[in-house]
């Protein structure tokens, strides 16, 4: 008979060996994963041993590292038990948050005296207000940064996201946003960018204006295609109730009981910022995001973002958020080029 979401494999240690038992074989197959490579990369990252024995996980190893491997199996396999699905960046961001509990705690505590799991682990596995519902998937933060941001946008009617490239602050923000939408906390979606060059001169663009400015826009469509079937996505465009359009096309307008994104912060002007931010009506949320470090506005013009940072410090409903290099959840290549630059600009 399966184990039930509610029911973690069972425990046995001894010495330095841990011993889970797991009921549901065909979950414990995908926990594995192809030639046990998702195995492999939790004992790559946690430097530890894992050996099948049938439906039992020997996991060897010092103390800690043992208890947050154990952990981090557990969930995926409650994950798999409940029908999700697992993947390399999934594994990494539990080992991930297993580490950022560790950090707080000062100890990973999975399991009890009797072997079982705590009941509040048990309870992560049944949704929590971190878990972002779409159409399409179920997100869930993989940093400790991005629980705590996904908190502030449920909480805060303007929150700011700051931090380099592939922490997820837009994502989540559109994710948070639809989630909104679907629930019928907002009646619409509003997602917008500035319109600057990344440092290089792109020229006459043909097409009409739709045509000119989509290549801006495209990273917010990538999103937006990810948690909405393609089909809806154009039937609400057509509505206006999501709308995608450059930064510039906000002013004069009154956002009442929308979900609006203002992504690549950094290159709006103080001014647009400005103008921006007043834009929000009655029974809207707000998200600003942007990276300091990838600044393209011409020289000698100040980031509106760093001049929000500045101003708003302190007011009460603003929620600022930040994110370094940790947080970066895209290939692990990534976070390693962005501590390489930061190290470099730091001599």
């Amino acid at each position: 008979m399966a184990t039930s979401a509610l029911t973690p494999p069972r425990t046995q240690e001894n010495g330095f060996e841990t011993l889970l038992e797991f009921d549901d074989n065909r979950s414990l197959i995908d926990l594995c994963g192809e030639y046990d490579r998702n195995l492999a990369q939790i004992e790559t990252n946690l430097s530890v041993q894992i050996v099948r024995r049938g439906n039992i996980l020997a996991v060897m190893g010092e103390e800690e590292p043992r208890e947050l491997a154990c952990s981090t199996l557990t969930e995926l396999y409650l994950k798999l038990d409940a029908g999700r699905d697992i993947d390399e960046g999934e594994i990494a961001g539990t080992i991930r948050m297993g580490k950022g509990n560790k950090a707080q705690s000062g100890k990973v505590d999975a399991r009890r005296g009797d072997g079982a799991f705590p009941a509040d682990q048990i309870e992560m596995f049944k949704g929590t207000g971190s878990e972002i519902k779409t159409r399409k998937k179920t997100i869930e933060p993989r940093t400790q940064a991005q629980k705590t941001y996904v908190e502030s946008l449920y909480n805060n009617e303007l929150a700011f996201g700051i931090g380099p490239a592939g922490t997820g602050k837009t994502y989540l923000a559109v994710a948070v946003g639809v989630n909104m939408f679907i629930n019928g906390h907002v009646d619409k979606i509003i997602l917008s960018r500035p319109a600057v060059e990344a440092g290089e001169r792109l020229g006459f663009l043909p097409g009409d204006m739709g045509e000119k400015v989509d290549p801006y826009m495209q990273p917010l469509y990538d999103a937006l295609d990810d948690f909405l079937p393609a089909k809806l996505i154009s039937k609400l465009k057509e509505e206006k109730t999501i709308e995608i359009a450059p930064l510039a096309f906000m002013r004069g307008r009154t956002l009442s009981r929308a979900f609006v994104v203002l992504d690549e912060a950094q290159n709006a002007t103080t001014m647009q910022m400005k103008m921006f931010l007043t834009r929000l009506g009655e029974g809207s949320r707000m998200v600003i995001t942007g990276d300091r470090t990838q600044i393209d506005l011409p020289r000698g013009m100040a980031s509106g973002l760093r001049d929000a940072e500045r101003v708003l410090a302190g007011v009460k409903k603003v929620s600022f958020n930040y994110f370094t290099s940790k947080d970066v959840v895209r290939h692990p290549l990534v976070a390693a080029i962005i501590e390489a630059y930061e190290a470099d600009e730091a001599r």
